[in-house]
């Protein structure tokens, strides 16, 4: 199974990794390893995380308040946002 970012998830996680890095020296490079991780263990298992709405699963990251919100189409997982936990729950919602 392939995987693929929306183009707004990207920058986001783009912009955290940058963030994290900003706040200490090597942070960012350890939260974009917990965002892969948690992708390879989608990739995995793609449905044993629950469905929020339209077939949108999440998937909460291990260290970070994050989560991974994705979909499957076909033989793609297509990752819709990577989400802090604590702002604007219902964002992404404008993506699918």
């Amino acid at each position: 199974m392939i995987f693929s970012f929306h183009p707004e998830a990207e920058q986001e996680f783009i912009q955290a990794i940058e963030f994290y890095e900003e706040k200490e020296k090597g942070l960012g490079r350890e939260f974009a390893f917990e965002i892969y991780s948690s992708i390879e263990r989608i990739l995995s298992y793609p449905k044993a995380w629950p469905i929020l709405e339209n077939n949108i699963r999440r998937s909460l990251v291990r260290r970070f308040p994050y989560a991974v919100l994705y979909s499957l189409v076909d033989d793609e997982l297509i990752i819709a946002a990577i989400m802090h936990l604590h702002r604007e729950p219902e964002f992404w919602k404008k993506r699918i």
